[in-house]
């Protein structure tokens, strides 16, 4: 896949199941450094219906990246500001494609003059919201199908 500039438009029912894969990909390859397999497999349970996922990410604010017509990573944002996923394609990482889409929601929450971004940002995912100026709120364990997963309540002010 080449490493040209995504594109970065809105969610389309027709991506569900290219969104479903991007996450499982992103969890059991990218953060598979940080979590064990017991973790891995709880927080990206194959038993995900397709269908309740569609509808999840058809009711959020949902973006999604491409790149030559192939989905490569997604992102949210909800009316107070918060991102709850924020998935890359690890055949894309560290190549601008997180940051795409930080951009994005950044700017929708501008719009919508809220005061600051939110996230809860696994072990694997905060370098790069630090990096992006988020700061550290708390750390949290977070039970998941009977496995405690690592994260970390994080910000950052919209000025």
């Amino acid at each position: 896949m080449t490493c040209a500039a995504p594109l970065i438009r809105p969610y389309r029912s027709d991506d569900a199941q290219a969104t479903l894969d991007v996450f499982y990909r992103a969890i059991r390859v990218t953060a598979s450094r940080d979590y064990d397999p017991a973790q891995l497999a709880a927080w990206a349970s194959p038993d995900i219906d397709p269908a309740d996922w569609a509808t999840a990410r058809k009711e959020a604010t949902t973006w999604v990246a491409e790149i030559d017509g192939t989905v490569v990573g997604f992102t949210d944002i909800d009316p107070t500001g918060y991102i709850d996923m924020m998935f890359v394609d690890p055949r894309v990482g560290r190549t601008g494609v997180a940051g795409a889409l930080l951009d994005r929601v950044t700017e929708i929450a501008r719009s919508r003059e809220v005061g600051e971004l939110t996230v809860n940002a696994s072990l694997t995912a905060r370098p790069f919201f630090e990096r992006r100026g988020f700061t550290m709120i708390a750390e949290q364990q977070v039970e998941r199908r009977g496995s405690v997963l690592t994260n970390f309540r994080m910000r950052s002010p919209l000025r």
